[in-house]
């Protein structure tokens, strides 16, 4: 009876003892993470009230966040008396797998990292622009520590690694005011050249969202096998672009209808030949 209750003293002593410590650690994760959501908040908050750009601010942010959790799980582990540099070299000899896969990670996040620092560097795109790249495209959300997050036309979100984008050609749509609208416009070959040309010009005329310097340009493009085609360019603010590719094409349609210029489809000639037989 004796040991027995020597044993639960035992047992009693080390939980409370470690208890306390794990409660401890367990809060100062949780006050932690608290108080680095509202560093997070304060830092974009002056950074919004600065006008910063949203591209910096998110990275900056995202930054702030990660490096007060860090301190915070460090913090949690010295609470449960685990030295920082002895808990390091433990996972070092954890085994060449665990460590051959950590540094596989670390390595990886570690590009992301550098990707996203050029990117704020360098500037080849910034929160607001639409671009393609690593094989997706969208509207720039927000660019963090290791992931930029695009938004697609049709509201979907993607998330891609920075150092995806940063190893990947970049199309960025919104880097200048203006884009050109490139159409190709068929027409039968019996119309009056001259006359097709006044018809598209008077469209391009008509729309207001055309812009006049550069000046659009109408030409013939090619003579294809069925259609005369004729090269429809047109300079507008690139927010309008889509707007008058849409109305423009339609527009053609329409008043070549009403002009009596016909838009053909391809057609084929077919010969039949009659075998005479003895």
């Amino acid at each position: 009876m004796e040991g027995t209750g020597k044993i639960v003293e035992l047992v009693q002593t080390v939980a409370v003892e470690y208890g306390l410590k794990v409660v401890a650690a367990i809060a100062i994760l949780v006050v932690g993470r608290i108080l680095a959501g509202c560093l997070k908040r304060l830092i974009q908050g002056m950074m919004d009230r600065r006008s910063v750009d949203p591209t910096i601010t998110g990275f900056v942010t995202s930054l702030a966040y990660i490096g007060m959790m860090a301190f915070v799980v460090l913090a949690a582990l010295g609470q449960l008396g685990i030295q920082t540099t002895s808990f390091i070299a433990i996972l070092g000899a954890a085994g060449l797998a665990i460590g051959l896969a950590i540094g596989l990670a670390l390595q990886g996040s570690l590009s992301n990292f550098a990707a996203g620092f050029l990117m704020i560097v360098f500037r080849p795109f910034k929160v607001g622009d639409f671009i393609e790249g690593a094989g997706v495209s969208g509207t720039v959300e927000k660019i963090e520590m290791f992931t930029t997050t695009l938004r697609t036309g049709d509201n979907k979100i993607i998330i891609v690694p920075n150092a995806r984008l940063c190893n990947d050609n970049i199309v960025n749509y919104s880097a200048r005011e203006t884009r050109r609208v490139d159409l190709t416009v068929g027409a039968a070959y019996d119309a009056d050249i001259v006359h097709v040309k006044r018809v598209l010009e008077e469209i391009l005329q008509e729309d207001g969202r055309v812009l006049d310097d550069p000046a659009p340009l109408i030409a013939v493009g090619e003579l294809a096998d069925s259609s005369i085609n004729f090269v429809v360019r047109a300079w507008v603010k690139s927010s309008d672009y889509w707007g008058v590719f849409f109305d423009v094409t339609e527009k053609v349609k329409l008043r070549f209808d009403q002009e009596g210029i016909g838009i053909p489809y391809p057609t084929r000639d077919i010969h039949v030949y009659e075998e005479k037989r003895a």
